[in-house]
């Protein structure tokens, strides 16, 4: 009796999940819909009829790894995001799909277990786990969009005077003067400046100041471009070693021992990773505000210099057999030398130890 009775509620059961679940996916869907409308994409899915038919095929559908890999590229622009995707050419390349976008979930950190966990070739082919991706990449694209339009570029000249009273405060309340007026006129507010700033530095000691130039005012505009130009290529250099840094971090964790402590490295790298910035924080105030002994020119191969900064390793000394490193373009005869898969058993170093000693003979 309890047997039968419990293989009746069995069906109610599975129809009340079945419900939940559809009811679900219609949540993730009209919630999909309405953030791909508010980012402006107007793809062959912007209606949920499409959008449901191309998530039930999933990683299978060209025109959902299509929409994907837009969200992705558009993110890719606001943000520092590294990894990228590339949309499938058919069913056959579903695998390939989401093995790359594994790496995107990765790579931001994403917080829904079903797009990160489990067999990386199947996370991707329920309707649910699509929008679920849709849904997440969207928020994120969103997020990244305002924090690029928040944030206020230092390669722009100040154009508001505001700003300039701003600084102006700033640098009375660092003075302990009263608090300034916007009806001063700035003729008396500068006098009042020059006076303090006079006191101050004739009680403390001081080096001199290292800019010591008396410009004009079309001078003052032509050091202010100087400024951005170089601020331009500050933020040009460093977002390529930055970039760099990612992808050397990143090529760590392809080993299986990485994968399985990829968590540890993150908690360890991402902390330090945010530190480093591509805009630099160097205003014109700093040139003005910096002093003689700010500026220290060492000659780096002075025997004095050299004393306080020889470390032990620089006395170590290679002896014996060492493989030639080659570097001499005009003595290697052709043909060059090609590469070839390495052999078991060793014996990669021995090439390098006859080549240099052939070359040493014919030198001889």
């Amino acid at each position: 009796m309890i047997e039968s009775g419990s293989e009746e509620l069995e069906p109610e059961a599975n129809n009340k999940m079945d419900e939940e679940d559809r009811g679900n996916l219609e949540i993730l869907l009209r919630e999909a819909a309405g953030v791909l409308r508010e980012l402006g994409y107007t793809g062959p899915l912007c209606n949920e009829e499409a959008l449901l038919r191309s998530c039930e095929s999933g990683a299978k559908c060209q025109l959902f790894t299509s929409l994907c890999g837009w969200l992705v590229s558009e993110l890719k622009s606001v943000s520092f995001l590294v990894e990228n995707i590339s949309p499938t050419e058919g069913p056959a390349d579903s695998e390939t799909f989401q093995l790359e976008m594994s790496g995107v979930m990765s790579e931001l950190h994403c917080p829904y277990t079903a797009l990160t966990s489990g067999n990386v070739t199947s996370r991707l082919l329920r309707p649910a786990n699509c929008l679920q991706l849709i849904v997440f990449l969207s928020t994120e694209l969103e997020a990244a969009r305002l924090l690029k339009r928040s944030s206020v570029s230092t390669s722009e000249p100040v154009k508001h005077n505001e700003d300039i009273l701003d600084e102006l405060r700033l640098i009375g309340k660092a003075l302990d003067l009263p608090e300034i007026s916007p009806d001063v006129p700035v003729t008396e507010l500068m006098r009042e400046l020059e006076n303090k700033i006079s006191e101050v530095s004739g009680t403390a000691e001081m080096s001199p100041p290292l800019f010591k130039a008396d410009l004009q005012p079309e001078q003052w505009e032509t050091l202010q471009e100087l400024h951005y130009s170089m601020l331009k290529e500050y933020e040009c250099r460093m977002r390529m070693l930055v970039t760099r840094f990612d992808v050397t971090v990143q090529s760590f964790h392809w080993s299986d021992r990485a994968q399985v402590k990829e968590k540890l490295m993150n908690e360890v790298f991402w902390p330090l990773r945010k530190s480093l910035t591509v805009e630099s924080k160097i205003t014109v105030p700093h040139l003005l505000a910096a002093r003689e002994d700010y500026s220290r020119i060492l000659h780096t191969c002075n025997a004095a210099f050299c004393q306080k900064t020889r470390t032990a390793i620089q006395k170590v000394l290679m002896t014996g057999t060492v493989p030639d490193r080659g570097g001499r373009p005009n003595e290697i005869e052709p043909p060059m030398p090609t590469w070839e898969k390495r052999r078991e058993g060793g014996g990669g170093g021995g090439g390098h130890q006859r080549w240099g000693k052939r070359n040493k003979r014919k030198r001889n």
